[in-house]
């Protein structure tokens, strides 16, 4: 019989933690053979390209931001359910329950869409239109609402301006939603179509599927700079 009253509450709480952290760090991250649209954003195309040929990473996700990556995705549920319920023909799956999306390439240039709204109230806005949501925290929340998205989160921005090109729906701005995790407050913004940022992130994926095993150039040569420092393949692309 376990003595539960040998431990501190905190002392199993934590190795109730160490168990749930154990299981979702030891599921191997599933390796993507194209190039994602939520990436190709990313400002080092030499860091994709490390991603795009499998090169391991250097240090995984912790439990923690796994549980944060699953909890986006369920919040993304709840928000089309809200849409729905308020009116708008929000459509994030085909008839056989598969994603939207595109691809190109040859199939190595890929996305898949949050949604597509095709009708609803009357709010200024023009269908179909795509629909993009993210979660933040209130910090992050507070810059895209403060900043816009272009300037709080690039990676975002392009992917978004991808997506209406690839999809054929530029013609009319797209609805980017964000939920700040912190207090559920909701903030949209509308994106209208940016030709050039669109299309220099896909060139950006030409020359990296070009490149094919040749190193493209990194962002900067100082493994202490910002972007180099929080990158899950600094050693291995300053010092190997």
């Amino acid at each position: 019989m376990i003595d539960l009253n040998s431990k501190s509450k905190e002392s199993v709480s934590d190795d109730i933690n160490g168990h749930i952290d154990d299981a979702l760090e030891g599921k191997p991250e599933k390796r993507r053979t194209y190039l994602g649209a939520s990436s190709l954003g990313k400002a080092c195309a030499r860091c994709i390209q490390y991603e795009f040929l499998g090169t391991p990473k250097e240090k995984g996700f912790s439990g923690q931001t796994l549980r944060i990556f699953a909890l986006g995705h369920i919040l993304e549920e709840e928000a089309v359910k809200w849409f729905r319920q308020a009116g708008f023909d929000l459509r994030n799956a085909k008839p056989d329950g598969s994603q939207y999306g595109f691809e190109t390439g040859g199939g190595k240039i890929s996305g898949h869409v949050d949604g597509v709204i095709c009708g609803g109230p009357d709010v200024g806005l023009t269908w179909p239109c795509l629909w993009e949501m993210k979660s933040a925290n209130n910090t992050k929340f507070n810059a895209m609402v403060k900043h816009g998205v272009k300037k709080a989160n690039p990676v975002y921005y392009a992917q978004v301006n991808l997506y209406m090109a690839y999809m054929d729906l530029a013609d009319n701005p797209a609805v980017f939603t964000v939920i700040n995790k912190n207090t559920s407050q909701l903030h949209h913004e509308i994106i209208t179509f940016d030709g050039k940022v669109a299309q220099d992130t896909s060139d950006k994926a030409v020359r990296i599927l070009q490149a094919g095993e040749q190193m493209l150039p990194r962002i900067s040569d100082d493994p202490s700079y910002f972007q180099c420092n929080w990158c899950e393949f600094a050693q291995r692309c300053h010092y190997s």
